[in-house]
């Protein structure tokens, strides 16, 4: 008797029927009941002949890559997905190797997590003898069973069934010489075991330089072998830091050789073809450190409102869809910022060149006009493809104290760009928008490239008023590519989750802070507990317990609205200098008003689900490089500072220990609960505490402290802290408290 086979789910609309992405064929074989092949595949999405080549192979790399399981010859089910808190466990299913515990071996989790919670931790079994440890970084597929359940985080052991092609491991570190042995210490904070380096496989590294390597078999027991692949500097290095991070995240940090050629042949347009704008006095206003000037703004008063105009670098023009330049800036998917260097996602010759908007220069843009109303919505835009020549190359510093002064800026609109804020700022606010105050610090560096100081960076009007102008555009971009019926990448923001917001509930009620009953949540009520806190000790705390709870934004040619902005239609068109996103969204446009012949192409529109699902990975990797590098420059600049005295505030509570954070640099670290004194500690996470039975002592979230710095490793960028408490002896160094770089003498708390 034949099983019914259920039907695909639905293609999008539009003319013919494309090749299915390949989220549309794991959804076929999610749904399939048994095995199927490249026959079944293109009779359920209704594919003539044409394209059977190209569904076995698109289905040979989805199984290489762990996308689909085969199931005999050339046939294929779907990947067992990833185990849920509730229901039955499935038996296999792909892991990634997220760090390596202290006896080398590997811990792993879901490659994909759907469940609600945090993923499961699981343990992995020592490879077969004679074959490759895995190392962080890679996939495969593991047989796993349940091996306990603590505190209400499930625990697995994992035993390797297959490695996933296209997935190799990361082995990144020192290179050490220690008497006969050649060691690589690991500069992952994940990574608890060094890798040993047999006999003429170090690759010719000297002590204490960075190394790239890779697993060698196994032959016992004991610490894992690996072999130096590259050598990458020393890691004393001012350029340490940010090529550790590059080097461990695996960024692209060097163009094809085609790619640098094809950005040597840009050149200049003229107006032929396109609105003449250079008679407007758009101007620029960037961070005084930015190199690259892919926005500029004008506006003027238009009856009750305003009349704006948001230009944007021309980007497409010059990277066209599937040429060199286009392929390494898909790879790369951003570009990537740290204090001492930018790993661009385009050339030089084009991100500071051709794309970036200079002042008193021709250059092709894409532009936006709108009309905002009395109250700051937006009644109209319109958009076009032009030629503009920037008035004035300004910082937000420079604007903010032209403001502030009053002072007159011939030339250009200074009051119209504010009197346009202040109305946008009136939308934002009846929106009811999610407006968090986050610290942000920014590290300076010296000649050298050690680093000078860590000083909070100060948020201005300046800075809002281009955020708000860029809103707009955006929000522009996303209506008028719903009205040509074309291909949208939107930037999509899903509210909290359940999990996440009973977790903040319990986290605000530590607090005394109650949030509206339920599982439905305005961003206005999140919006209502940061303003009760605004000027308190606590706020810092809050937004950033309020940050943690929200899901993560990414891009989707499927529209969820945007949360945290509370807006229904949202696409990121302003910066497609570093963000490939806005190029789509751009050439989406030029095909959909007729600008040109190098708008989206129907290839490109075909597989947006996967370049989605990549450019969200890439951003996701290039803000870990970002907060990675922080705190390794961070733990550099404390590392002169052990034994020294700060005050801090807890800003988390486990019961493995307190992480702290301190007041003048923002640096966070952990105080181990064995560094707290000898007592029988309880942790409640309703109240977020740490209580001692004996002493009576406790801990709570928020709590101002005096800590001590015990340990400070730049290598991993960890700092470990021991707490000080009232009437404790001082510590051999006297006491020292440590204020805005200077040491003073001063009795303990």
């Amino acid at each position: 008797m034949k099983t019914a086979r259920k039907k695909p789910r639905p293609l999008p609309e539009g003319p013919g029927r494309p090749f299915p992405s390949r989220e549309q064929i794991r959804a076929f074989l999610a749904d399939a009941p048994g095995r199927v092949g490249k026959r079944e595949a293109m009779r359920a999405f209704g594919l003539g002949p044409e394209h059977r080549v190209a569904m076995r192979t698109v289905l040979k790399e989805m199984a290489a890559r762990g996308e689909a399981a085969p199931a005999g010859h050339k046939r294929f089910t779907a990947p067992h997905a990833a185990p849920r808190v509730t229901g039955r466990t499935p038996d296999t299913l792909i892991v990634e190797i997220t760090g390596i515990d202290s006896e080398g071996d590997p811990i792993a989790r879901p490659a994909e997590w759907r469940g609600d919670g945090p993923p499961p931790t699981i343990f992995m079994q020592p490879e077969a003898r004679g074959q490759a440890a895995l190392a962080p970084g890679q996939r495969v597929l593991a047989r796993i069973k349940p091996i306990g359940e603590a505190r209400g985080a499930r625990k697995f052991e994992g035993r390797t069934l297959r490695r996933i092609e296209g997935t190799p491991g990361r082995v990144v570190g020192i290179f050490r010489r220690r008497g006969g042995l050649t060691r690589i210490e690991p500069t992952d904070r994940r990574v608890k075991a060094e890798w040993i380096v047999p006999p003429g496989e170090d690759g010719g590294a000297q002590d204490g330089e960075i190394v790239r390597g890779e697993p060698l078999p196994m032959g016992g027991l004991g610490l894992k072998p690996v072999r130096v692949l590259e050598r990458l500097g020393d890691a004393g290095s001012a350029r340490a830091v940010s090529l550790l991070v590059i080097a461990t995240l695996d960024i692209p940090d060097t163009f094809p050789e085609e790619a640098l050629a094809e950005a040597s042949r840009a050149q200049g347009v003229g107006p032929e073809g396109r609105e003449d704008l250079r008679h407007i006095p758009l101007v620029t206003i960037d961070g005084a450190d930015a190199r690259d000037f892919d926005d500029a703004v004008f506006a003027e008063p238009d009856g009750d409102g305003y009349r704006l105009i948001v230009a944007i670098a021309d980007v497409a023009h010059y990277v066209r869809p599937g040429s060199a330049l286009d392929r390494s800036a898909r790879e790369r998917g951003n570009s990537v910022y740290f204090p001492d260097r930018v790993v661009p996602m385009l050339p030089e010759a084009l991100s500071n060149g051709w794309c970036s908007l200079r002042p008193n220069e021709d250059r092709a843009c894409l532009f936006t006009e709108m009309r905002i109303g009395a109250d700051g919505r937006k009644i109209g835009h319109r958009f076009g493809r032009g030629l503009m020549r920037s008035v004035a190359r300004l910082t937000y510093e420079d604007v903010q104290e032209a403001r502030d002064a009053g002072r007159e800026t011939p030339g250009f609109p200074l009051d119209h760009l504010y009197g346009a804020f202040a109305h946008l700022l009136e939308a934002r606010r009846k929106r009811g928008t999610l407006d968090l105050d986050l610290p942000e610090w920014k590290v300076t560096l010296d000649a050298e490239g050690r680093v000078a100081s860590v000083a909070r960076r100060t948020r201005l009007d300046s800075h809002r008023l281009i955020e708000e102008f860029m809103v707009l555009a955006n929000i522009a971009a996303a209506e008028e590519l719903e009205r040509l019926r074309r291909a949208v990448v939107y930037r999509v923001h899903a509210p909290p989750s359940e999990m996440k917001l009973e977790g903040l509930r319990t986290y605000l009620h530590g607090m005394s802070i109650a949030l509206p009953a339920g599982d439905q949540i305005h961003p206005r009520d999140l919006d209502a507990v940061l303003t009760r806190v605004a000027g308190t000790e606590e706020a810092p705390l809050v937004n950033d317990a309020v940050l943690r709870s929200q899901s993560q934004a990414a891009y989707s040619p499927e529209n969820i609205g945007h949360f945290g902005l509370a807006i229904a239609r949202y696409a990121h068109f302003t910066s497609p200098i570093r963000r490939y996103a806005d190029l789509l969204v751009h050439r989406s446009l030029i095909a959909g008003l007729g600008f040109g012949s190098d708008g989206l192409t129907p290839d490109e529109a075909a597989r947006l689900e996967d370049t989605c699902e990549h450019i969200t990975r890439t951003e996701r990797r290039a803000a870990q490089a970002e907060r990675d590098a922080t705190d390794r420059y961070m733990a550099a600049f404390m590392a002169d500072k052990v034994g020294c005295m700060f005050d801090a505030r807890i800003s988390g509570v486990t019961r493995f220990g307190l992480f702290v954070t301190l007041a003048d640099t923002g640096a966070s670290g952990m105080i181990p609960l064995g560094s707290l004194p000898d007592d029988f500690w309880m942790h409640d996470e309703q109240t977020q505490s740490l209580s001692g039975r004996r002493s009576r002592v406790v801990f709570h979230l928020a709590q101002p402290v005096t800590v001590r710095l015990a340990e400070a490793k730049p290598v991993t960028g960890g700092l470990i802290f021991q707490m000080v408490l009232p009437g404790a002896a001082a510590p051999p160094n006297g006491g020292r408290r440590q204020t805005g770089g200077r040491q003073a003498r001063t009795r303990p708390k």
